[in-house]
C-alpha cells in the first residue's frame, strides 16, 4: 500500500548568512495511511513548517512532497489549491471559522468554493457523530472553544480528503475538552478512512498516536 505522504529531500530555509533558519534541513519521511501519526519536536524545530510544506501551503526550496502518490509541487498554482480542497484537510489551533456564519454554513463552506454537492447524509452524519446536531442554526461566535474545533473538524472531514492536517488543534482547550476532541477526531479518521498527521508538544496526545516522528533542527530523528 502506497503511503499516504512521503517528502524526498525536502528543504525550507528562511533567512540569509548569519540570520539563516534551516526550518526544514534534508528531510526525508514515510507516513503511514490510515494512521495517526504525530509530529513532535521543541519550539523552532522546524515542525509547523514540514507539516505547512506536507498541506502545500508554503513551496520548498528544493525537494519533493508526495500526498496519496500526487507530486503536489509539480503542480501549478491552481492546480495545487484545488487538490488541497480536495485532497487535504486542515484543523489549526485558533479554528479559522467565519463567525457571521452559523455552524452548518461553515462545515459545507469549502465544499461551496470548490463548486462541488454538498453530500447532506454524509455530513449529517459526521455531525452528529461530532456531538453538534444541536448546534447547526448557532454562528461561530456564540459557541464555546470545544465546539468551534469540533465544527472546524467536521469541516476538514466534510470534503472527504485523503488525509487530515492538524496543527496543535487542542492548543486553546481545558484538558478535559482537549480528550473529548482527540477522542472524537481519532474516531472520525478511523471512520472515515482517513490519515491524521497532527503536531503536538502535549505527551499524552502524542501517545494516542500510531506513529510519533521526532524533529530537531528541521530534521526527523526518529519515527517509531
Amino acid at each position: 500500500m502506497k503511503p499516504i505522504a512521503q517528502t524526498i529531500d525536502l528543504v525550507k530555509y528562511y533567512g540569509k548568512e548569519g540570520n539563516l533558519v534551516k526550518a526544514v534541513d534534508h528531510t526525508s519521511v514515510t507516513i503511514e495511511r490510515g494512521k495517526f501519526t504525530a509530529i513532535v519536536g521543541r519550539s523552532g524545530s522546524g515542525k509547523s513548517t514540514l507539516l505547512h510544506l506536507l498541506g502545500g501551503l508554503d513551496r520548498p526550496d528544493s525537494g519533493k512532497v508526495f500526498i496519496d502518490g500526487d507530486d503536489i509541487y509539480a503542480m501549478k498554482e491552481n492546480e495545487l489549491a484545488r487538490f488541497r480542497r480536495q485532497k487535504v484537510g486542515f484543523v489549526f489551533q485558533d479554528y479559522n471559522l467565519l463567525n457571521s456564519l452559523n455552524v452548518w454554513e461553515n462545515i459545507v463552506l469549502p465544499i461551496g468554493l470548490d463548486n462541488r454537492k454538498v453530500e447532506k447524509d454524509f455530513i449529517m452524519d459526521i455531525v452528529e457523530s461530532i456531538g453538534l446536531k444541536e448546534k447547526l442554526h448557532t454562528r461561530a461566535d456564540k459557541l464555546s472553544g470545544g465546539q468551534m474545533q469540533r465544527t472546524a473538524i467536521a469541516r476538514a472531514l466534510a470534503a472527504r480528503p485523503a488525509v487530515i492536517l492538524a496543527d496543535e488543534p487542542t492548543g486553546n482547550l481545558d484538558s478535559r475538552t482537549e480528550l473529548e476532541v482527540m477522542a472524537l477526531l481519532k474516531k472520525c479518521v478511523s471512520h472515515y478512512g482517513q490519515s491524521l498527521i497532527m503536531i503536538t508538544h502535549d505527551e499524552t496526545i502524542a501517545q494516542m498516536a500510531d506513529t510519533v516522528c521526532v524533529i530537531e533542527d528541521g530534521k526527523v530523528v526518529a519515527a517509531e
